[in-house]
């Protein structure tokens, strides 16, 4: 595997070189000084042929020197990768949840182990290692300097080291989400989409996994309103310009219905137009969908608070961006449409948007077909 360091690998470095790089870093890497009785026992194992020799003398080797925290990874890590050469990816696992006890901030341990887990199928471990990753990952940026060292020096640190880590880095970043993509127990998903979220705020995915939060929150799975709101603010929080977090809590406050809660869903649509910027040159269909959504609430947030006058536009915004793009949020625009027109006796008007609005399938379908019916036998009274 090439993110490890491989199942005979050893850091041969001067214990002073390992003294500054702690020192320095948030990122654990096991070294092991040369020379030392640990580097000695290692040399000894790793002249053994006999694997099963070789695995008890790893595991005296762990007793030997427990009390040498790198000593104490790098075994059970080894251990661990025998285990998971030999099948018994419980064993595997366990072993490994030792090393990284022993050494919680080294990358390629956990990107070790998560390829345990994906072979023993344990969803909810390979969540736990990609999200232990992520918190390593963002660690770097977070470090504190050094007192005596430069600015400048302390930048170029920080760039090398996570360089060094970017690949193992992204790795962990990818599989998290791809375990959030294909799991298929709602509570478990659920669970790994808070974990990922906490470890990779600002993930490139972050669009992707916020789409999941809403679906697993939502009806026909958890239906779980509070935590889904309180996710789109913990999301909105890290990220002020996620556009799910934003229509989830558009859409939310607008179907509220208490005080004030009209007002909050037109702030967050607004916000949610001017990040979407449909009317920019390279605005893709989702940015556009996106803006009219976010259009159709205003203008029935509007509606349900009786500013009739103020709706239409809205509601124009919003047809005008949804047709073609997307047809049920498209039938909701029309029908808020013609519910406003025939409000205010503009029953050409009304009339027009209705019959369009009749003819696309889906749940709007039959009461657009009764407005219809309605305004064209008020048109027929001469109303």
């Amino acid at each position: 595997m090439t993110r490890s360091k491989g199942l005979l690998l050893v850091a041969v470095l001067l214990s002073f070189a390992f003294s500054i790089s702690q020192a320095w870093a948030q990122v654990d890497h096991i070294v092991i000084a040369a020379g030392t009785d640990e580097d000695h026992a290692l040399q000894a194992i790793s002249s053994e042929q006999d694997n099963s020799k070789k695995l008890a003398m790893y595991q005296d080797f762990v007793q030997k020197f427990s009390a040498n925290p790198q000593a104490v990874a790098y075994g059970n890590w080894q251990i661990a990768q025998t285990y998971q050469a030999n099948g018994d990816f419980d064993k595997a696992l366990d072993y490994g949840d030792k090393a990284i006890a022993a050494s919680p901030h080294d990358l390629d341990i956990l990107v070790s182990q998560v390829s345990v887990a994906q072979q023993a199928k344990n969803n909810l471990k390979m969540m736990d290692y990609a999200a232990k990753g992520g918190e390593v990952c963002h660690s770097i940026d977070k470090q504190a300097k050094p007192e005596g060292m430069s600015d400048s020096d302390f930048a170029a640190k920080v760039s090398q080291e996570k360089a060094a880590s970017q690949s193992n880095c992204d790795f962990l970043e990818t599989t998290g989400f791809n375990v959030i993509a294909t799991e298929q127990d709602p509570k478990n998903r659920m669970t790994e989409i808070e974990k990922y979220s906490a470890a990779f705020p600002d993930s490139k995915f972050s669009d992707q996994v916020s789409n999941y939060a809403m679906y697993t929150l939502g009806p026909g799975q958890l239906n779980d309103q509070a935590r889904l709101v309180s996710f789109g603010e913990k999301i909105l929080a890290s990220n002020p310009n996620s556009l799910p977090a934003l229509l989830l809590l558009a859409s939310y406050y607008e179907e509220d219905g208490k005080p004030g809660s009209a007002a909050k869903a037109i702030g967050y649509a607004q916000k949610a137009i001017e990040v979407a910027k449909p009317d920019a040159a390279d605005a893709d269909k989702s940015h556009k969908v996106a803006a009219g959504a976010a259009h159709n609430t205003i203008g029935w947030a509007n509606l349900k608070q009786d500013k009739t006058a103020a709706a239409i536009p809205e509601l124009k915004s919003a047809a005008a961006l949804l047709k073609g793009q997307d047809d049920q949020q498209y039938a909701r625009a029309l029908y808020g449409l013609g519910f406003a027109y025939g409000k205010l006796n503009r029953l050409t008007e009304a009339r027009e948007v209705l019959t369009e609005a009749a003819k696309i399938p889906g749940p709007l379908q039959p009461k657009s077909q009764e407005l219809l019916a309605k305004v064209n036998g008020a048109r027929a009274k001469g109303n």
